[in-house]
């Protein structure tokens, strides 16, 4: 027996209960976790809100990490005490213990503690397809990232500083504009300060940008179009302010020939290949110092409904765990 928030039907955080949750032996091929830290991202909201649909009761949360504390039959590869981290395409990490397949989990490398697994794979491993796979980022690119000191955000624009991107980030305030401009950004813009099309144009010189990373959706996806150079790339990968407008695909053609993209985390690491590979290229630019990991928060798993309301207010920076 464990403690897991549940929710019972879509809506807003208050729907979050804090209950008992009874938790069997692993099946074959399951591995059973004590967690220790649980990552809290966006999409949590989605399924919260009934944005991406998911059968209730059940449990939000994609991401954590822990000790493993029992086997099922046929698994190979973990062991008792084990340290691991995951990231799984079925909702359920906010809980004490869970069971999980033995082909979803990843072992922790010594020098990546448990808080800084749990807010990294789902983010981390988003900014690693991001950047060298949907679009391979090369030195020199102008890029733009949107949401730029949010959890993937922040990671995204320090990689992207790394590889030699010349990187220009947005930002809802000018209270994070600083910490932008520390991790990464060339140039820093303010939603309501600046003009967004026409500051990109202008510090391009006319040319615009290779990629534009848009988090936001709706509220940004047009003016993202506009910053994009011939044949440049939009990435469209969250929907914070809502989904996208649906888009006649001349409107790609009237701009230079754009490509135009909605990519997912769980499609590029659906093969264990693919999950080792890019969890490997993860922890080595953390261990090489590509990034520095900001976890701008900590709250307990019970306040967790508190840590949607401050994430959806845009009261957060950097990744926020959850601790059980």
């Amino acid at each position: 027996m464990g403690k897991a928030i549940r929710i019972h039907w879509a809506g807003g955080p208050e729907k979050m209960r804090y209950e008992d949750l009874e938790t069997a032996a692993p099946a074959e091929g399951e591995v059973q976790l004590r967690h220790t830290a649980i990552g809290l991202n966006y999409i949590d909201v989605y399924d919260r809100t009934g944005l991406y649909p998911m059968p209730f009761p059940g449990s939000l949360g994609r991401e954590a990490a822990g000790v493993v504390t029992a086997v099922g039959r046929k698994v190979k590869d973990f062991r008792l005490g084990d340290r691991v981290t995951y990231v799984h395409t079925v909702p359920g990490s906010y809980c004490e213990l869970r069971n999980l397949p033995a082909s979803r989990l990843v072992k922790l490398p010594r020098g990546v503690s448990d808080e800084q697994a749990a807010a990294l794979m789902l983010k981390g491993l988003t900014a690693e397809y991001l950047l060298r796979r949907t679009y391979r980022v090369q030195s020199g690119d102008w890029i733009l990232v949107h949401a730029a000191v949010g959890g993937v955000g922040l990671i995204l624009c320090q990689w992207a500083k790394a590889l030699g991107a010349k990187v220009i980030g947005v930002v809802g305030s000018e209270a994070k504009a600083a910490l932008a401009k520390k991790s990464g950004c060339k140039y820093v813009l303010v939603v309501g300060r600046d003009k967004i099309v026409e500051s990109v144009r202008a510090l391009t010189k006319g040319t615009g940008v290779k990629v534009v990373y848009d988090s936001v959706g709706k509220d940004t996806f047009m003016d993202s179009l506009d910053c994009l150079a011939p044949l440049g790339m939009m990435v469209t990968y969250g929907n914070a302010s809502g989904p996208p407008p649906a888009i006649s695909p001349l409107e790609l053609s009237k701009r230079g020939s754009l490509f135009l993209t909605r990519p997912s985390l769980f499609a590029y690491i659906a093969q264990r290949a693919d999950l080792d590979a890019a969890a490997k290229a993860l922890f080595s630019a953390l261990s090489s110092k590509k990034f520095k990991l900001h976890i701008g928060q900590r709250y307990a798993l019970a306040d967790a409904a508190q840590a949607h309301r401050d994430l959806e207010a845009r009261k957060t920076t950097g990744s926020t765990v959850l601790i059980p």
